[in-house]
């Protein structure tokens, strides 16, 4: 495999270093439109009237929308209809979209949205999962303000618990979390003959913009085309999202005719793009008198917001991981998804697992804490081995490597001789330094609750030249998919590497392939041009064993170099190059295109129980954080992170290292300086990175990235899915090392100052 497993230089690192890649902000059209998006500001409330009087009297207006002017139906296609593309009667949290301008300048629509006079009647917002659950709060959902709810039954965990030789309770918060992506959300319209319109733009799922452009539109699937610009950026942000941007700027291209452009600027997406979910995870455990975990219970609560979106499968995903990756015969789970008043949220990095992850993990280092037990001791009496069953009763059958991963990391972060008790860390130095653990499992693709969407397709085209050409229906957004990619289908089809080409995803090209989330896409896109390149190889192998004269058993194709295997050309054999070989395959006039398609391996679970094979596979990880704490300021340093993975099989080791570097970087922002902030009335109050506080390479610590590779055999040359796991255990390490340095269990993050220096 000369380019699996090997660190080439990614396809697009040229063209974004140099400037030369363009986003879509950076394409013009003649005649283009700029849209504007009136919002609403209150977090709850009745629209009674939307006068556009003097918007329409500044000269460079075009024309004014609201919900009445859409020709197909006023709702975003996702889990549930609930989110409409513009409110109709009721405005549901601050920053919905209400009515949208189309004015000749993108300054013009501004201003045209500052002179709308909105009418609207004040209601009493529900703000925080507490008051939402409570039996006497306003329903703004149903009849107890539930999107959606799941349980998990294992053994008898109530009883068992009571007899359990310990036991221990504790509640834990976690806040928003903005995805901060570097490019906003962004889309242009181009309406085109017989009825049809093209959506080029900023997105990681252009099969969710497919279905809701043609529902706004009321269009046949066959009149939508949507095509994927250079992408700065997603983590989930632009996973559900840019349906809604993607539908507001078709409408007007549709009712104008005329290409249309729409742009969020910083503080407008940040107040209504979707975020990662608050939650209050509530966790009792009982453990035998080594440590060993004999029942779990936890009841795992998000914050939606004001509408569904992604929110039934993020809570899905969530329950599954509440326990962790150890081994519990008495479990019971309970989750709901609650509604408030405030911005949907939807899928960020991990989905739903960071969250219960961290109340996991620190409930596991508490429970080391108080049995006077090593943390990495505890966690290895509990963890997942082959042969063992997770919470749903899978059996882990292959591919488990996360006791490797809990080896090294304690190794290479040399913990034997760092760690120690609290109790011999409280000295009279104003720095005290810590360290803390998390062990993780992550369930790869979309797993049971999502399976009917875990297809993928690709198509792979043979050009005269000899070079290839791929199609994928999994986006790039800068993780590196089309580099990764690129080496499957060279390796499959037996071509270098370099003359590979993996286009950015066009829904005319390639089926619906489902999202590009859940780390799906090296494993699903990867099998699907696997299956493209074995389809094309039956033609290529028969002319090799021709044009060489051997069996056509022996004929192979490797680095773009045919030969025969019982007459290798390094002992003397004769070869024949992909280029000549290209030639006469298009003489003879054979089919130089092959089409591959790819089903994820079969899930089960029943809804009423929990149980069944929830993920096809898991990767597994171990993160060990390090830590300084200013006793007298409170502030926190993270020093140090090393961090464990097993993927499967590293395509790109360089590209791995990179992502456990980008993501544990995400991880200390969660735990340590990101938090939005609401007033009393719904307002986000934080909507610029002025006040929104992200780290920034000066305040990365250390990052030691360790692969680890235990080849799954149903991924492509052995991979699993990775993207996401490198962030979302690291929290909970940093909250464990920092009470390893200062006695302060952190319960609630982010870590404050004035939470450490409270007594």
């Amino acid at each position: 495999m000369p380019a699996v497993g090997s660190s080439v230089p990614r396809k697009d690192a040229w063209d974004k270093v140099t400037g030369k890649a363009r986003f879509v902000d950076d394409y013009s059209f003649p005649g283009i439109v700029h849209v504007a998006t009136v919002r609403s500001p209150v977090a709850f409330g009745r629209i009674d009237e939307i006068d556009f009087c003097e918007s329409r009297m500044l000269p460079g207006v075009l024309d004014c929308f609201t919900w009445r002017d859409i020709p197909g139906k006023n709702i975003n296609p996702l889990v549930y209809p609930d989110q409409p593309f513009l409110a109709e009667q009721y405005a549901r949290f601050y920053g919905e979209a209400i009515a949208l301008i189309a004015a000749e300048t993108r300054e013009i629509a501004e201003e045209a949205v500052r002179r709308v006079k909105l009418k609207i009647t004040k209601m009493t917002p529900v703000l925080s999962i507490r008051e939402s659950l409570k039996p006497d709060s306003i329903k703004i959902y149903g009849n107890d303000n539930i999107f959606t709810r799941y349980t998990i039954k294992k053994g008898n965990a109530e009883e068992a618990i009571k007899s359990a030789k310990y036991f221990f309770e504790q509640e834990y918060e976690t806040p928003y979390q903005e995805h901060a992506y570097l490019e906003t959300q962004g889309m242009i319209a181009i309406p085109g003959i017989e009825d049809t319109i093209t959506v080029n733009g900023s997105m990681q799922c252009p099969f969710y913009v497919h279905d809701a452009v043609s529902q706004i539109l009321g269009l046949s699937k066959n009149k939508v085309r949507i095509v994927q610009s250079t992408t700065g950026g997603g983590f989930g942000g632009k996973e559900d999202f840019p349906s809604l941007v993607a539908g507001h700027a078709a409408l007007v291209a549709k009712k104008l005719g005329r290409p249309t452009k729409l742009i969020y600027r910083r503080e407008e997406d940040i107040i209504s793009s979707s975020k990662r979910h608050p939650s209050l995870v509530k966790f009792k455990a009982g453990v035998n008198e080594n440590g060993k975990l004999v029942a779990a219970i936890v009841d795992y609560f998000v914050d939606a917001g004001a509408f569904a979106t992604l929110s039934p499968i993020v809570l899905w995903r969530g329950t599954v991981h509440a326990v962790g990756p150890y081994v519990c015969d008495n479990v019971l789970i309970r989750t709901a998804a609650v509604a408030t008043n405030k911005v949907p949220c939807g899928a960020y990095r991990g989905f739903g697992s960071p969250q219960v992850i961290f109340a996991g993990e620190s409930m596991i280092d508490e429970i080391a804490y108080e049995l006077n037990l090593d943390p990495i001791e505890i966690r290895r009496r509990n963890i997942l081995r082959i042969g063992d069953s997770t919470v749903t009763n899978q059996k882990i059958d292959k591919s488990c490597g996360l006791e490797e991963t809990l080896d090294k990391a304690y190794e290479k972060s040399n913990w034997k001789e760092k760690w120690k008790p609290y109790s011999s860390n409280s000295g009279i130095d104003k720095i005290k330094k810590g360290i803390g653990v998390s062990t993780i499992y992550y369930g790869v693709g979309l797993g049971a609750g999502g399976k009917h969407l875990d297809r993928a397709g690709a198509s792979m085209t043979l050009l005269h030249d000899g070079s290839v050409h791929c199609a994928v229906g999994n986006t790039e957004m800068g993780q590196g998919a089309r580099t990764v990619l690129a080496q499957i289908a060279a390796d499959a089809l037996g071509v270098p590497y370099p003359i590979v080409h993996v286009i950015e995803t066009d829904t005319s090209f390639v089926p619906d392939s489902g999202p590009t989330v859940a780390s799906r896409t090296t494993f699903m896109s990867g099998n699907a041009l696997i299956s493209a390149a074995k389809d094309l190889r039956t033609r290529l192998l028969p002319l090799i064993s021709e044009l060489l004269k051997c069996p056509i058993e022996d004929a192979d194709l490797v680095d773009g170099l045919g030969f025969s295997r019982k007459a290798l050309p390094e002992n003397g054999g004769k070869s024949i190059q992909i280029q000549e070989l290209t030639k006469e395959f298009y003489s003879r006039r054979l089919m130089p295109s092959s089409f591959g398609w790819y089903v994820a391996p079969n899930t089960d679970f029943d809804k009423e129980s929990g149980q069944g094979n929830a993920y096809f596979t898991y990767s597994y990880c171990t993160n060990i954080a390090e830590v300084e704490v200013d006793s007298e300021t409170g502030v926190v340093k993270v020093t140090k992170i090393t961090s464990a993975h097993d993927m499967g099989k590293a395509i790109n080791p360089q590209q791995v290292e990179g992502q456990i570097q980008g993501g544990a970087l995400q991880g200390v922002g969660y735990a340590t300086t990101e938090e939005i902030r609401h007033d009393k009335n719904g307002r986000m109050l934080n909507d610029a990175f002025a006040t929104y506080i992200l780290p920034t390479f000066e305040d990365g610590p250390e990052i030691v990235p360790i692969i680890v590779e235990h080849a799954y055999d149903q991924g492509p040359f052995g991979a699993k899915g990775f993207g996401e796991v490198p962030l979302m255990g690291i929290a909970p390490a940093i909250a464990n090392a920092v009470f390893n340095a200062t006695g302060k269990r952190v319960r609630i993050i982010p870590i404050k100052p004035e939470i450490l220096l409270e007594n």
